[in-house]
């Protein structure tokens, strides 16, 4: 079921019954990228799936991540009602997560961070502004092979075509001016001085194939997250909990409440 939160400006699905638990989907695609584990995480959790600002039916917010996190940050609250709240942001939604943590402390009790970081090496920022710039001269087109590359290794693309014709179709969707303030954004982003405000607890992952934001960006998170523990998720790449569900939901499980397994 949707529903509209922060007045009426996010749309979001709604699932299931229990602690809350929102999930931020990636850049590159939407929010049926946890379509995979949504309905195991529903039997344990009260699951909110947002389309971040900009996205779907959710209206754009003026200015950079910070103002996209500031927006999340509403919803995360209102989804709370009062309860603690787990946030899983993959990509930029974990991008979002960590800058929405940052300037919101205590907003989540805990935080999963899948395939993001804190900072993008001189080569991954280039790799923004290239997309941005490519993306503006000659449309999302352009940039699709590109897209899909940073998401899926190839030999899973090769064995997968009618998931990466949906995907395809999904990512041509997206908003282009919603995309490059994006790609700008991450393109100077460094949240590594601001780590130390980050006290909840928080598994950081990431796909041992991940081009998009590769394992060393994960470990240097890791690393400078007060409270934080590392996994890598063997043959995955940046939308683990797409490729490879199950072993997905077995990694997050022991990190979950006690009461509540994904794999229960």
């Amino acid at each position: 079921m949707d529903r509209l939160f922060a007045g009426g400006t996010v749309n979001a699905a709604e699932e299931g019954h229990g602690p809350p638990l929102v999930l931020l989907h990636s850049l590159l695609s939407d929010r049926a990228s946890f379509d995979a584990i949504a309905p195991e995480l529903k039997r344990s959790f009260r699951v909110i799936v947002p389309e971040l600002p900009g996205f779907g039916r959710s209206q754009a917010v003026a200015g950079e991540l910070a103002a996209v996190a500031d927006r999340m940050a509403a919803v995360v609250r209102e989804a709370a009602a009062g309860d603690h709240v787990l946030v899983l942001g993959n990509g930029y939604g974990g991008f979002v997560a960590l800058q929405m943590a940052i300037r919101h402390p205590g907003v989540a009790s805990r935080l999963i961070l899948a395939d993001c970081g804190a900072a993008f090496s001189e080569p991954g920022r280039e790799a923004f502004r290239n997309m941005a710039a490519a993306s503006k001269a000659k449309g999302l087109a352009a940039i699709t092979d590109v897209a899909m590359r940073r998401l899926f290794a190839p030999e899973f693309q090769a064995a997968h075509p009618d998931l990466m014709r949906d995907r395809r179709e999904a990512f041509l969707k997206t908003d282009p001016a919603v995309f490059r303030a994006a790609c700008d954004a991450l393109a100077t982003l460094d949240l590594r001085p601001e780590l130390s405000k980050v006290t909840v607890p928080t598994l950081v992952m990431v796909g041992e194939q991940d081009e998009a934001t590769p394992p060393p960006m994960s470990r240097e998170l890791a690393a400078g997250l007060p409270d934080a523990r590392l996994k890598i998720i063997p043959g995955c790449a940046h939308v683990p909990q797409l490729q490879a569900p199950k072993t997905f939901l077995e990694m997050i499980g022991d990190f979950l409440p006690a009461t509540h397994s994904a794999t229960a």
